[in-house]
């Protein structure tokens, strides 16, 4: 159905960003094309569909029915992008028009490509949401994009990508920062979807456990290259190229704790430690930190919003945060983990009192903060910090990196003068693996695994005590994800520091934390030994949280 021979890519007289590609989709394969950033996924798919910029040098044939799609015009182009060929990409947030309903944008790949009339387009669209299993089909389809959850959101994505039945879907990292449960129901959405229509699937992603579970056959690509290709059961169980069975391992493994997570340079190098931290180890350390006074105590937390009344109907009342309880100790890592809507993120900004609580205490070395007034806690501040998941968007454009690292030392008066801070930030650089010269370059110079190093300095740049890691490598391939875990727990020894570890995936949870804290609606599920939740869980919500989980083959 496509044919893909001999394309190479380049833009402007550069280097080959794709070398001699070839592969082929048939009807109904999920066929699955894998790589950390950078090795050429998106642009291939971007070929396929005519988007790349002009300036782009394309060789080599795309054949769908026979016909070389690179010698396509845009106008030819228009009449096959989703009427033969849909896509998903990767942000839904970003590929929604945050101005129109839900339902309009949907109605427009229909306006396009059938004749229907506008009444029998809304019945489509209404029935394409019941067909992704969205709730409220009618409310949604006059809903702004802004007014639904993330995974629904993807979900009219995908809506709008089957709109006209395509022979092809192409689907850019679809479960990309989605939540587990969530990110299962997309993956058997996707796979109905397919059965249902014949079509045939090329899905993009960095995570090979999830691969595992959709595929017929799998792409693996670096550096512009395919390096190795075939059947997903035979690629996962028996892989030749170090490459490959890099991704394979670089993400947690669930029955066995290494003491440092191999990275895609330690295969190729021949250099992995299999070190495990040993459950004796554990206990010993739990020993030592729990024998302790808590370094932060939670006690019967409530944080509520409430909603805006209209003519018609009195104010509701989200209980967001819902009496909340646990403690956490100096040098320990909790983890915290729920599905999106849960309360996790409300929580973690009341701790750092940029929320009011509306009761209870936030007890930090004996004190509750919530009591004290806003320049006693701006004392505090430089204490508790935050790593945050988009480290682009947490880094101002127009300041070089070294200044952003500068400024808060500055606020919160870190060293005597300007010249050992410099210096303090030129040895932190290097401390989280870049390098002196990266001190002068702007944001936009760098790889999302180097912008959340960035991140990770600028916060341990005012010696804090507890950090809040908030979905801190969520966004992240599984090899720069490893070594970004491996810092924070170097670091985390180095400083010992204390971190609230909060994700939504759980294999990197019970990696990184000793004790778990399970959230849904605002109220606490389970609080244990990570080991022991995710060997025992002991409520239905948490059993369903882990057996979301991909485990791969």
């Amino acid at each position: 159905m496509l044919q893909v021979k001999n394309l190479e890519i380049s833009f402007k007289n550069a280097p080959p960003v794709i070398q001699n590609i070839t592969f082929s989709l048939q009807q109904t394969e999920i066929l699955s094309i894998v790589g950390e950033s950078g090795s050429g996924k998106s642009v291939t798919s971007l070929a396929i569909l005519g988007l790349l910029p002009n300036f782009a040098a394309i060789k080599g044939e795309v054949l769908f029915n026979d016909q070389n799609l690179l010698t396509y015009t845009n106008k030819e182009f228009q009449k096959i992008r989703g009427s033969k060929i849909g896509m998903i990409f990767q942000e839904p947030m970003s590929s929604l028009n945050p101005t129109l309903s839900c339902g309009f944008q949907v109605s427009e790949a229909l306006q396009q490509h059938t004749s229907l009339s506008k009444d029998e387009i809304k019945e489509e669209v209404i029935s394409l949401f019941k067909k992704v299993k969205l709730p409220r089909p009618e409310s949604i389809f006059n809903s702004y994009p802004h007014q639904i959850s993330g995974g629904q959101k993807q979900r009219v994505v995908i809506a709008m990508a089957i709109a006209c039945k395509p022979k092809i879907l192409i689907a850019d990292e679809p479960t990309t920062a989605l939540d587990v449960t969530v990110q299962k129901e997309i993956i058997l959405l996707l796979k109905e979807l397919q059965e249902e229509y014949k079509m045939g699937i090329i899905f993009i992603s960095h995570d090979l456990a999830l691969v595992s579970e959709i595929a017929d056959n799998v792409i693996v690509m670096h550096k512009g290259k395919i390096i190795e290709q075939g059947k997903a059961v035979d690629l996962f169980i028996h892989p030749k190229e170090n490459y490959t069975k890099a991704l394979i391992n670089s993400k947690p493994n669930t029955k066995k704790r290494f003491k440092i997570l191999p990275t895609v340079t330690d295969f190729i190098n021949d250099t992995v430690n299999t070190s495990l931290y040993s459950n004796e180890e554990r206990d010993e350390f739990h020993q030592k930190i729990y024998n302790q006074p808590p370094l932060l105590e939670i006690k019967n937390l409530h944080k509520n919003f409430i909603s805006n009344a209209s003519w018609f109907s009195k104010p509701t009342v989200v209980k967001a945060v819902n009496n909340v309880s646990f403690k956490i100790y100096e040098g320990e890592t909790l983890g915290l983990v729920g599905e999106s809507g849960c309360g996790k993120t409300t929580l973690s900004r009341t701790i750092l009192q940029l929320e009011n609580a509306s009761s209870g205490e936030i007890i930090y070395n004996g004190v509750d903060i919530t009591k004290l007034s806003k320049s006693a806690f701006k004392k505090l501040r430089k204490e508790i910090q935050i790593i945050f998941q988009d480290p682009f968007s947490s880094l101002n454009p127009r300041i070089t990196v070294g200044n952003a690292i500068l400024e808060p030392m500055k606020v919160h008066n870190i060293l005597s003068s300007s010249k050992e801070r410099k210096e303090y930030v030129y040895n932190l650089l290097e401390k989280v693996g870049l390098k002196k010269a990266h001190f002068y370059r702007y944001p936009h110079e760098f790889s999302g695994g180097q912008r959340q190093r960035i991140g990770i300095a600028r916060t341990i740049a005012l010696q804090p005590k507890l950090i809040i890691c908030d979905e801190s490598v969520s966004a992240l391939d599984v090899s720069v994800q490893a070594q970004v875990l491996n810092l924070l727990n170097q670091l985390k020894a180095e400083f010992n520091f204390t971190y609230i570890f909060i994700s939504h995936d759980l294999s990197v949870v019970k990696y990184m934390a000793d004790q778990l804290v399970v959230m849904n609606n605002g109220r606490i599920e389970e609080v244990a030994d990570a080991d022991e939740i995710y060997n025992n869980p002991k409520t239905n919500y948490t059993k369903t949280l882990i057996a979301a989980v991909p485990i791969g083959l």
